[in-house]
């Protein structure tokens, strides 16, 4: 009896970990912000970064969500990398804005 009802829980609960386990970096960070927590603009915003960020770029992007301070710490540095990154995020911004916007 305990196997049945445990097989039916995790056949039940698939579909979420599938979800969660496929979800983008952006994503996981937009679903667990404060201002997160819609599903389907935060996939929306997770495609865009997936047409304009690296991976990479999109797990240092993801970190603003928790830590609004690196953002603007990355924004005001003087490095060229940064402000290489910071041209490629503003760009992500702008088509996650009008991708999304709908």
């Amino acid at each position: 009896m305990k196997t049945k009802l445990f097989a039916a829980v995790l056949a039940a609960s698939l579909p979420v970990m599938t979800a969660a386990a496929m979800a983008g970096p952006i994503e996981r960070a937009c679903m667990a912000s404060d201002r997160g927590g819609n599903r389907s603009l935060c996939g929306c915003i997770q495609q865009a970064a997936d047409m304009t960020l690296s991976g990479g770029d999109q797990r240092r992007a993801a970190k603003f969500f928790k830590d609004p301070e690196s953002a603007h710490a990355t924004w005001v540095s003087q490095s060229k990398s940064d402000d290489a990154f910071w041209d490629r995020y503003k760009s992500f911004g702008q088509t996650a804005e009008a991708y999304c916007a709908g």
